[in-house]
């Protein structure tokens, strides 16, 4: 019989946040940063750098994610992050704007912005992971955990097809309604989303640590000394560099090299994200299905993830050279279904640690994960940009840049398909498979599932 907790219309209920969360983030990585290096003739380095900066904020998580941990309910920090977000991202298109006659005072303006958004995705994000982890019956914790992220996933593909839609023919005029009324439709999602969601539900042993969280300084390092933690760490630093490399610069490759519109880049975009989508589908459920049969061990999954994307880089890489004739929408609809499949593989894992310290809260441990995802993302959007700046600059060849720019996006992937070779030196629990119990666990210390 199915463990209390959460149901999966609750479940689904914080899967609406993490689609508000996406949505509002597409904003900034599609269309403004479009509109920054296409229109406005921007360096790409630009947005990629406020974009990255919105990542570097997130190293707050860890400290959003133990101030959940320590007060009465995550909703607020769910409500609050996600209200911060959509004033950051309305900030962001205002400051784009701006750029028309660039600035300093426009600069300025979308600094602010993009640390809004940080915050925002900081706070909101990491609480509605750490209330997933903590409230949802360990047998179902890896599927729900899908359920979120494709709905986020769902959540950035409705908004890029339907912002895409609805800002042409493009004017300023027309993007701050749409990027009004996107940000009121997200936070009325989250309000209704987070309505009583904590009350009467419980928090189970496994994660339960029967007494205060600790102060953030002894949570720190009671994870860090965890060998499986500090693997983990890495390994998510690594292959969502691998992950995330492309996300600056596929839209203005995709004007530059096929001359697509800021309608139809932005709906490139969701091409990707509903490639993602796809694949998360067919990892959760159709995965889930074939292993009540034949059980796989996840580093399968998570080796087939990292290394399932290296024929979409390289179609990538070949289509700068090709240019219009080469099938980009098919090219980017594989990319992402295999990135889908990764993350998946990806986040069954992090959930199935989330628990296993002998203090420490899901918050906390969600947050320094989340914090290493945030730096790679960032590092690795500003990389690819600046790298395709670099490149352009020294080689004189926009098509040769961005096909440098793959080539070492295909690479990291292989390098994070050797480091989960390594994440365990013993079998890692299949994806269906319940997480771990109270009575079995061990002391952190002797912990290697991961390790």
């Amino acid at each position: 019989m199915a463990s209390a907790g959460l149901s999966w219309f609750a479940i689904a209920r914080i899967g609406l946040v993490q689609a508000s969360i996406g949505a509002l983030v597409m904003m900034a990585t599609t269309v403004l940063n479009r509109l920054m290096v296409v229109e406005y003739g921007l360096l790409a380095a630009i947005p990629a750098g406020l974009v990255s900066w919105h990542y570097a904020v997130q190293l707050g998580r860890p400290l959003w994610g133990h101030g959940s941990d320590r007060g009465k309910s995550r909703a607020p920090w769910i409500i609050g992050g996600i209200v911060v977000l959509a004033c950051g991202t309305l900030m962001a298109t205002q400051a784009t704007l701006m750029m028309d006659a660039p600035h300093a005072l426009a600069f300025a303006y979308a600094i602010l912005a993009y640390t809004a958004i940080g915050v925002g995705v900081g706070a909101a994000g990491t609480s509605a992971l750490a209330l997933l982890a903590s409230s949802v019956a360990p047998d179902r914790r890896a599927a729900a955990a899908a359920v979120t992220w494709i709905m986020m996933i769902a959540g950035i593909v409705a908004s890029a097809f339907t912002v895409g839609a609805l800002i042409e023919p493009f004017s300023p005029a027309i993007l701050i309604r749409v990027a009004t009324g996107l940000a009121l439709v997200t936070i009325a999602l989250t309000v209704l989303a987070t309505f009583r969601l904590e009350r009467g539900q419980p928090v189970f042993k496994q994660t339960a640590k029967g007494e205060d969280a600790p102060a953030f300084g002894a949570a720190i390092r009671e994870i860090f000394a965890e060998t499986a933690a500090r693997r983990f760490t890495i390994f998510i630093f690594v292959s969502m560099m691998a992950y995330n490399m492309q996300d600056m610069i596929l839209e203005p490759f995709a004007g530059q090299i096929f001359a697509m519109a800021p309608g139809a880049t932005t709906q490139l975009g969701g091409m990707l994200n509903a490639g993602g989508l796809l694949g998360m589908i067919v990892a959760g459920i159709g995965g889930s299905a074939f292993q009540a049969r034949m059980p796989i061990d996840l580093r399968v999954w998570i080796v087939g993830g990292c290394l399932g994307p290296s024929p979409g880089i390289a179609g990538l890489a070949m289509a700068a050279i090709v240019g219009p004739g080469w099938p980009l929408v098919a090219n980017v609809l594989f990319l992402g279904f295999c990135n889908g499949v990764f993350a998946v593989a990806a986040i069954g894992a992090m959930m199935g640690l989330a628990g296993a310290g002998e203090k420490t809260r899901e918050g906390i441990r969600m947050g320094v994960w989340g914090a290493s995802q945030a730096i790679a993302f960032g590092f690795a959007g500003l990389l690819g940009a600046a790298g395709r700046d670099v490149a352009e600059l020294v080689l004189g060849d926009v098509a040769r840049s961005y096909q440098i720019v793959f080539a070492v996006e295909g690479t990291l992937f292989v390098a994070a398909a050797i480091l989960a070779l390594r994440i365990a030196g013993s079998p890692i629990q299949p994806i269906t498979q319940p997480a771990i119990s109270a009575a079995q666990r061990t002391p952190h210390k002797d912990q290697e599932s991961f390790a």
